[in-house]
């Protein structure tokens, strides 16, 4: 026993040391990719966020990789939070499945297929709507185990023909999907409205502004879907929004109003006109999957039932490059709160040379981990201004600032990520202020 808590120890050691740029490798870079075409690519490149593999995939960095963790919590935290259990699927799918569903031959050559060596044909998977209707028919014994809401966080792939904006329409990405299965349509409305409050809170925690509009279902099929836009400038999607901030695609709306003259729609409407990043795509797919991989159950009187299904998505990678187009300026990101790498980055001046700034920092950094501050401590041998303009690229929103002089009075100086202000804080208010 005392064995393990001294290992527990060491680990947690470990853990509060590896947060210190020293140990933890920062990838930034002052030249901007001549390949980028957006403000979100630029700044992902020069931060340090990801790095490009090949046509429309990217590796994530220590830095990018914390921010697509901490999106994925939000949304795993809301999904379990309305009783959806997380489960992992294969990625190579066959194609008998697809076959099944007749979109083998209908999705096109966003499908990447393959062949294993005993010639046997697959998929790597863009979608999971195949995959989660055979586990289930497989599993599925009575109407007493429905409904059934399961959802994965995991990698996707579309064969692009032209993978632009980096991340923001890439070949290989990061996303999740639920699927919930129902007895009839009155369950799956229920819980097609369950699933949009769930969107809703994951979108406020985020805190991204965003909007909800009537969408198409596009290749998925089913009888309804929304979707979810970050709004940004740069977003390829025109929106058409309401007073009350809800509002529809464009291109429904051209079916809906018999025209495509947008300015007309709006204005006889009384729609505002906007541009939408869609990051999230929620579907009533009824039984178009259930039907033609029959999947069915008897109810409690003997009759036999094609199950009702949802699908659910978001786009969790594509999140981090929405909310760079959204929150941004001449120096860098700037992340909300909730998604951003860490919540206060300790900048101290010459540690390296004068010991008294290296223990005072090192007693403010510890403060903050005892008190779950989720902190970095830059005690990196550089300049205070490239440590600044790292940062500020980085897009941090709270600098701790320790030089000679603070470390000397007992004080930090303090400085949040938008704006020059500086202000002087005492060391009994530094988490009362960080936690403000």
């Amino acid at each position: 026993m005392i064995h393990t808590i001294m290992v527990n120890l060491n680990n947690y050691r470990f853990l509060k040391s590896i947060m210190k740029a020293s140990k933890y490798p920062l990838f930034t870079q002052k030249n901007e990719p001549s390949d980028a075409e957006i403000i979100s690519h630029k700044l992902m490149i020069k931060a340090g966020l990801v790095r490009q593999q090949s046509s429309g995939q990217y590796s994530f960095l220590p830095i990018g990789l914390r921010i697509l963790k901490k999106i994925e919590n939000i949304i795993r935290n809301e999904m379990n939070a309305i009783g959806c259990a997380e489960i992992l699927m294969p990625s190579i799918q066959p194609c008998e499945l697809w076959q099944e569903s007749g979109r083998w031959n209908d999705y096109g050559p966003e499908l990447l297929r393959l062949n294993d060596r005993h010639d046997r044909e697959y998929c790597v998977g863009p979608t999971f709507e195949e995959v989660i209707t055979d586990l289930i028919r497989k599993e599925l014994n009575s109407y007493k185990q429905l409904p059934i809401n399961l959802y994965q966080i995991s990698s996707k792939f579309r064969d692009e023909i032209r993978p632009r904006f980096g991340i923001m329409r890439a070949r290989e990405f990061t996303m999740k999907d639920a699927y919930s299965f129902h007895l009839d349509n009155t369950c799956l409305d229920d819980w097609y409205e369950i699933y949009k409050e769930a969107y809703n809170k994951i979108f406020l925690r985020l805190q991204l502004e965003y909007t909800m509009v009537d969408a198409d279902s596009g290749n998925i099929g089913g009888s309804k879907s929304n979707e979810f836009h970050v709004i940004a400038d740069t977003g390829e999607d025109d929106l058409l929004i309401d007073k009350d901030g809800i509002g529809i695609n464009f291109e429904i709306a051209k079916e809906r109003y018999k025209t495509d003259n947008i300015e007309k729609i709006c204005n006889e409407n009384n729609l505002i006109h906007k541009k939408g990043i869609e990051v999230g795509h929620i579907f009533k797919l009824g039984d178009k999957y259930s039907k033609s991989m029959n999947l069915s159950i008897a109810d409690s009187e003997n009759n036999n039932h094609f199950l009702q299904m949802g699908c659910y998505g978001i786009g969790v990678s594509r999140i981090i490059a929405a909310a760079i187009e959204q929150n941004y300026d001449t120096n860098g990101i700037i992340w909300p709160k909730s998604i951003s790498p860490f919540d206060v980055v300790i900048i101290e001046i010459d540690g390296d040379k004068n010991e008294e700034v290296r223990k005072y920092s090192e007693s403010i950094y510890e403060m903050l981990i005892n008190r779950e501050i989720d902190v970095i401590l830059d005690d990196r041998n550089a300049k205070l201004g490239n440590k600044l303009n790292d940062w500020e690229l980085i897009g941090v929103p709270k600098f701790i600032i320790i030089g000679k002089s603070e470390a000397q009075n007992n004080e930090v100086t303090f400085k949040k990520r938008e704006g020059a202000e500086k202000d002087t804080l005492k060391h009994d208010d530094i988490c009362n202020v960080l936690t403000s």
